[in-house]
């Protein structure tokens, strides 16, 4: 079993991950740009670095769970990080990318006769906390079976996709598309009966078990309804993650008119400067029009 491990990204889910870890006894390093975000790593159980290096200097494995593939290919060639671990360890993307950046990091990963697996993830912050989220992995059979017990840990619902990289990325893109549109929906459909005068939480409760329901609508709606400042998964996440589903499409000569709606939305919602605030608040955007009208 893969025991030492470098985690680098401790954001909101990187952190719940790492400390996941933690809990199962792996032995954790971990970095990220915050100062305050390794401290918390550290009262976890597990140990700080000062540098990206630093984090993966010996490590068996290395977990990238940053923002996007600019972020990882830093983290791992401008950083020193991918020259610092073992010879024989493994990285593991977690990060939602672009499956051809996935490709291109793989093939600079793997000619330095280290392992690569393309494992993003869903479920948020309570999958992380639980070990529960999805792992959709792609890597030659023999790497995912030595590192099974380390995905494992971090998530139950675990696939592996395939041999080649990029496909567990392609599969990402997936979910986030229907991810977006879910939660541009719901907001649609809750601004417009508040815009009809049916008091919001009662028309959440109705569509939380109609046949209208949806995962989103259950865990976005009651922040939508009524913002508790908590913040998931934040407005400008998805601006991103819809723009690689559209790019996905573009390469594909494949129109995807709902995820092009469900962006623009998103995009509009940064606009009125709410890029980092729960992505839940997307509905903000019909209230603005509201406001404007009247």
């Amino acid at each position: 079993m893969t025991r030492s491990i470098a985690f680098v990204g401790l954001g909101a889910m990187g952190s719940a991950m790492a400390e996941t870890l933690i809990k199962k006894q792996f032995r954790v390093t971990g970095f990220d740009m915050r100062p305050e975000a390794v401290a918390k790593l550290c009262a976890a159980g597990g140990h700080g670095a000062t540098s990206v290096a630093d984090a993966a200097k010996g490590a068996d494995a290395l977990v990238l769970m940053v923002v996007n593939a600019d972020q990882a290919e830093a983290v791992l060639f401008g950083g020193g990080a991918l020259a610092a671990l073992k010879p024989d360890a493994t990285v593991i993307v977690m990060a939602t990318c672009a499956p051809g950046r996935i490709v291109a990091i793989a093939e600079r990963v793997t000619a330095t006769g280290r392992s690569f697996i393309d494992a993003p993830v869903s479920g948020g912050v309570a999958g992380a906390t639980g070990g529960t989220l999805t792992i959709m992995a792609a890597a030659p059979a023999a790497v995912f079976e030595h590192n099974k017990p380390l995905l494992s840990a971090m998530g139950s619902n675990l696939f592996h996709l395939g041999e080649q990289p990029g496909q567990g990325a392609a599969m990402k893109t997936v979910n986030q598309l229907l991810a977006g549109v879910h939660i541009a929906a719901a907001a649609e459909g809750l601004a417009l009966a508040e815009q009809a005068g049916i008091d919001a939480a009662l028309a959440l409760e109705i569509l939380s078990g109609s046949a209208a329901s949806s995962w989103m609508l259950k865990h976005r709606g009651p922040r939508m309804v009524a913002d508790d400042g908590q913040v998931t998964s934040a407005v400008d996440i998805f601006v991103k993650d819809l723009g690689l589903v559209l790019d996905a499409g573009r390469a594909a000569k494949m129109g995807l008119p709902l995820a092009a709606a469900a962006h623009q939305q998103f995009i509009a919602a940064s606009g009125l400067g709410i890029g980092g605030r729960d992505d839940s608040q997307v509905i903000e955007t019909y209230r603005a029009l509201r406001e404007r009208k009247r």
